[in-house]
């Protein structure tokens, strides 16, 4: 394997030991990732981030999880494992590694090259994502837990994933000169070009995995991609927040008559082009760039329909302050929406806000659609795709309904 490069990390992590309020060893129990600074009723020195937490139980000392320490996060402590003791060694992060990537085996056989090998916290990891677009594995780092053992991490991962390359991503508070790592650094093998091809069931696209947002594309949506494709053959497509036309993409190469990108983006919309053009299409791809809300009245007022209408917005709801505004979109959006869907169409709309659960945003279009003088049929109610397992509720951010409108 040739050189990582990225800093050794000398200090070795301490070993702690703690104990939670009734609150946290309830999270513990259930299972739950994230212990808060405030449930930590005793620990038994002082914690650095990245040093290894064990907890035990108050009543009779048993042990139940152990984590990493992070001293930067109101999280304070980021579960790696709950029930009986574990050592955290190399050995421990293998085996979640394989049993990760075990779990995409089947979407691999799928004619797909583009996955979530690591998907935070529903793997054991939080804080840290791995992506892999054929033959290039980025790192996307949302928390500086990870420093002591990311040599170690990275390096099982390019054994088990087999790739080439590996680009390492930050989040904002991680691009700082303290932690010796850049954003965007190519760390392992070499890079030609930071615009990389993958396939997606069949369907040919690319991600840019220096630029990118998060590791360069959105992959959770794989699955109803696929499934909009399936629907256009023949049919006029409107994809609304399009980004770089992950869903108009799937239409043209289904051979729809006709697809629209809308987004905010002229650069993402640019994207979307070329995608397109990765592939073999007799339809035609229009774009437009502006604000989603004012475009689609503007298609509303010229009249405009489409057989099939995909509204993929951003996270409406980041904090808990938003999700009243955040509701309130959604339910414009499914107006929107159901006045640009054609007779007989099918209206597909989605969620990514994790503080919107699934049942509220359900019944949010529910009661936009019913106000409208057409029957609808909520006839598909979907996920993330199987590579983005959930394992706790906040892990369930994603959410789709598929409406088939008279």
């Amino acid at each position: 394997m040739s050189h990582l490069n990225i800093p050794e990390f000398h200090k070795t992590p301490k070993r702690l030991a703690v104990k939670l309020n009734s609150n946290g060893e309830r999270s513990v129990l259930q299972g739950h990732p994230w212990i808060f600074e405030n449930s930590i009723e005793k620990i038994n020195k002082e914690g650095h981030t990245g040093d290894v937490v064990v907890i035990f139980n108050k009543r009779d000392n048993a042990f139940i999880g152990v984590g990493l320490f992070d001293a930067s996060s109101p999280i304070r402590i980021k579960m790696l494992h709950h029930g009986e003791p574990k050592n955290i060694n190399t050995d421990f992060f293998k085996s979640k590694i394989e049993e990760a990537f075990k779990k995409r085996e089947s979407l691999l056989k799928t004619k797909t090259t583009g996955y979530r090998l690591i998907f935070g916290e529903n793997d054991g990891f939080p804080g840290l994502i791995a992506d892999v677009y054929d033959h290039v594995l980025v790192i996307k780092l949302y928390s500086e837990i990870w420093l002591p053992y990311l040599h170690n991490i990275i390096e099982m991962l390019i054994t088990v994933s087999k790739v080439k390359t590996v680009v390492m991503r930050l989040s904002r508070n991680l691009q700082q000169p303290d932690f010796g790592l850049t954003d965007g650094s190519v760390i392992y093998g070499t890079l030609d070009n930071e615009v990389v091809k993958f396939v997606e069931h069949g369907v040919n696209f690319s991600a840019n995995v220096i630029k990118g947002h998060k590791t360069g594309y959105f992959l959770d949506h794989r699955h109803n991609r696929k499934r909009v494709g399936e629907l256009s053959q023949d049919k006029t497509v409107l994809d609304v927040f399009s980004y770089a036309g992950g869903f108009s993409v799937h239409a043209l190469a289904n051979q729809a008559k006709e697809v629209t990108s809308l987004d905010i983006s002229k650069q993402a919309l640019e994207i979307a082009l070329e995608n397109g053009k990765l592939n073999t299409y007799s339809g035609k791809h229009n774009i437009i760039a502006g604000d989603a809300f004012t475009e689609m009245e503007q298609l509303i007022q010229s009249g405009e329909t489409f057989d099939v209408v995909v509204i993929d917005p951003p996270s409406f709801a980041k904090q808990q302050s938003e999700i009243s505004l955040a509701k309130k979109k959604y339910a414009q959006l499914a107006q929107l929406g159901e006045r640009l869907t054609a007779r007989n169409g099918m209206l597909i709309l989605a969620s990514c806000s994790s503080r919107i659960v699934a049942d509220t945003f359900f019944d949010i279009n529910k009661a936009t659609l019913s106000q409208s003088k057409r029957k609808f049929k909520l006839v598909l109610k979907t996920q993330h795709d199987s590579d983005h397992p959930i394992s706790f509720p906040e892990g369930a951010y994603l959410k789709c309904g598929y409406y088939q409108l008279d």
